[in-house]
């Protein structure tokens, strides 16, 4: 992990004003949050949340059961969030938990109570306006017995903002037999230092799946998410599509820990580097049977850059069913001359083949956001690749 000097980034004076209407952003800010998988002019949405460089500024929800509201509002509400507030993640882990805790700017507490299935997703956008702010988050989503939600989390920088950082811990709660869908999609700028820190816990028969989408620059990116299954038949599954152009350096990965019998866990991820690093780290552990888990990273080198892919499996008990598949090369020239044959040119072979790597369709995601995902995975300069 790279060394960040957080004294240089400003905690304060990043107020913004409240928002009453999403739709009255800028077309420039509305361009930037729509790379981040949030169209604010779009009505099917069961609420939304946005903050802005140290302020929530608006919150929003339309469906009886859902609850979203910003974490200091929450915290106030229910006391501390005593079951919920600091329990999964420790906030003396490294110098950026910390700093989240000792000025934390807001965040939000979406939670989908008993029983609930919330028809449509949930909206949310963490958005750095202004440049040399430190941004600090920390979110909680709780899903209560029997509940569904899909969340939709976009990050963003502003097209003027530079050298900027963000700090954002999450908690997952989803309890018995209920349903999680996270969606994560980053457009970050390429002077943006960025550290979530993230962890769960499922239930019973709980369910989560994660989708994370990082697609353009980012200085510096270092995340590793962990999620435990500690109840008998729970299901997690990650998948991870990421682009490294030059200037940048993603360290990122998942953890799952099999703590029940007949619990499932997947770990899908496709790197792909035009110049810039990707450390992809992946770990399933499994200390009770039966569980099975699989773990794939793919990652692909156009260009020049790094990939450093880490699968790790860690099995303390027999019958304990683990896998993993790790590859990480360049485009075969048989596959380019294969397309050429057929009528392509080398740039349009090769950009087929790249947008076949990176398509990888994401579980539980709105069909007009699997297109937004596959227009900016078509737009990828295909001469990075040569």
């Amino acid at each position: 992990m790279q060394k960040i000097d957080l004294k240089k980034y400003r905690i304060d004076g990043g107020s913004a004003a409240p928002i009453e209407d999403l739709s009255s952003l800028s077309p420039e800010d509305k361009e930037r949050l729509l790379y981040a998988g949030i169209d604010v002019d779009r009505q099917d949405r069961a609420g939304s949340f946005m903050h802005m460089n140290h302020s929530g500024v608006h919150c929003k929800t339309k469906q009886e059961g859902l609850e979203i509201m910003d974490i200091k509002a929450a915290l106030e509400m229910f006391d501390g969030l005593p079951e919920y507030w600091w329990k999964l993640v420790d906030k003396d882990k490294d110098e950026f938990t910390r700093a989240a805790y000792e000025n934390l700017h807001g965040g939000y507490f979406i939670r989908a109570k008993a029983g609930v299935k919330v028809k449509d997703p949930v909206q949310s956008c963490l958005f750095i306006k202004d440049s040399g702010l430190a941004q600090n988050v920390h979110n909680v989503v709780v899903v209560e017995e029997g509940a569904e939600m899909h969340i939709i989390t976009g990050c963003a920088t502003a097209h003027g903002a530079k050298e900027s950082a963000h700090m954002g811990i999450s908690e997952f709660y989803v309890k018995k037999g209920g349903k999680l869908t996270f969606t994560m999609i980053h457009n970050w700028g390429d002077d943006t230092a960025v550290r979530p820190r993230s962890a769960g816990v499922l239930e019973e028969d709980a369910v989560f799946l994660s989708n994370y989408v990082l697609l353009k620059p980012v200085k510096d990116l270092q995340m590793y998410p962990s999620i435990a299954l500690n109840g008998a038949g729970a299901v997690a599954r990650f998948n991870s599509v990421i682009v490294a152009p030059e200037g940048s350096y993603v360290d990122c990965g998942n953890r799952i820990e099999l703590n029940a019998p007949n619990t499932r866990a997947e770990i899908i991820a496709r790197t792909l580097t035009t110049g810039g690093t990707i450390i992809n780290r992946g770990f399933i552990g499994a200390s009770s049977v039966p569980a099975r888990g699989h773990l794939e990273c793919k990652g692909l080198i156009l260009g020049g850059g790094r990939i450093h892919a880490i699968p790790e499996l860690d099995a303390t008990i027999d019958g304990v069913e683990l896998s993993h598949e790790a590859a990480v090369g360049k485009i075969a020239q048989e596959e380019i001359e294969y397309l050429m044959a057929r009528g392509l040119d080398e740039d349009e072979a090769t950009a087929t083949i790249v947008r076949g790597f990176l398509n990888v369709e994401m579980e539980g995601l709105p069909q007009e956001l699997q297109e937004a995902i596959n227009k900016q995975i078509n737009e990828l300069d295909a001469s990075d690749a040569m």
